[in-house]
């Protein structure tokens, strides 16, 4: 049955426009978007649609593979898994449905790495799920990717791939409630015992502690922001679109409150963690390099965006992109080259 988030009058075209760059950010065709998103009459058939899609290119990836042209069937099963993870961006009450989205998103950048970069290693435990990429530059430092609340790992293709370029390795993760964890898990506020044990298990496949860095997008940033207040192994940290805080249950949007329902679990658990997402006790207790970027024209009701987190953490900058939107997947060439940069030199002054 549709809930009140569907119900809103013109939530179709409404949830098509907030979400063009952001899909286009996840690498998803423009064109193909539109013809896809085009077809629907019903924002309630958006997994279902989404999820066909996937299962086109998965099919091609396949036929490539059998015919021996893996370098075109490892691209077609990363468009799959894209395609699949934009499945799940909304509250969608298919709870089951859901999960088995993500689950195939997973499975197909499992087979996608597996072709493109055979040296990517997956490493996991109940809580996590997440793909050690480019361990050959791990010496000079781990980015750990953060997702935000409705997102997953098999999103951020064109931030890792930067970090790549830079000769940085990156970890791209599912936490807590996040992707293929969100069917067995809720979100936690407390995400730094979670990076902590990331950090143990990178260690632990490198063979030596190595410098560690996270960058967390959308909810993902307060995620980052957090972790670099309380696991001091953590040697630089930037948000993108992170919040400084949520102000209050009834402030926000009834997309918010629907996801964060499902992902906690419950209306009441959902309440109980907005309320923990607040960064005004915890900023001051980053003691390491924090990167903040907010797009300018990014305006969710009942969050307070990063300005004042980076004016109160001690090593804090701020870059506020003009023009850029949720995500900022509207002007990437803005922000992704600065970040990229700011990471890898962060990195190397702390390997020093």
């Amino acid at each position: 049955m549709p809930t009140p988030f569907f119900r809103q009058p013109g939530v179709l075209p409404d949830f098509i426009a907030q979400n063009r760059s952001r899909t286009y950010g996840a690498g998803l065709d423009p064109y193909t978007y539109e013809r896809v998103t085009g077809a629907l009459t019903d924002l309630m058939d958006w997994p279902g649609t989404f999820v066909g899609e996937g299962r086109r290119h998965l099919a091609d990836a396949e036929r490539f593979e059998a015919g021996g042209a893996m370098r075109s069937a490892g691209e077609a099963y990363r468009r799959a898994a894209r395609w699949f993870h934009c499945a799940v961006l909304l509250p969608h009450p298919d709870r089951e449905q859901a999960a088995h989205a993500a689950r195939q998103a997973d499975a197909a950048m499992d087979r996608a790495l597996a072709l493109l970069e055979p040296d990517a290693v997956r490493i996991e435990d109940h809580s996590y799920a997440g793909r050690l990429r480019g361990a050959a530059h791990a010496g000079r430092g781990v980015a750990v990717v953060v997702p935000g609340l409705d997102s997953s790992k098999e999103e951020f293709h064109d931030l890792a791939d930067a970090l790549l370029a830079r000769g940085v390795a990156v970890f791209a993760m599912d936490g807590p409630g996040q992707g293929v964890r969100a069917a067995t898990t809720t979100v936690d506020a407390d995400y730094h015992h979670v990076v902590a044990r990331v950090v143990d298990a990178l260690h632990a496949r490198l063979g030596a502690p190595v410098p560690v860095a996270v960058v967390g997008l959308s909810l993902g940033g307060y995620y980052a922001a957090w972790s670099a207040a309380h696991e001091p192994r953590i040697r630089a940290a930037v948000t993108v679109s992170g919040p400084y805080r949520l102000t209050g249950w009834d402030d926000t949007v009834p997309f918010v409150r629907e996801t964060l329902a499902l992902r906690s679990g419950s209306e009441r658990a959902g309440r109980e963690f907005l309320a923990r997402v607040d960064l005004r006790d915890a900023a001051p207790r980053i003691q390491v390099p924090l990167l903040v970027v907010d797009g300018a024209e990014d305006v969710i009701p009942g969050v307070e965006n990063g300005a004042a987190l980076a004016a109160a953490a001690p090593y804090g900058e701020y870059l506020s992109v003009p023009g850029g939107d949720h995500l900022l997947g509207n002007v990437r060439d803005r922000w992704l080259p600065v970040v990229g940069d700011w990471i890898a030199e962060r990195l190397r002054g702390a390997g020093s």
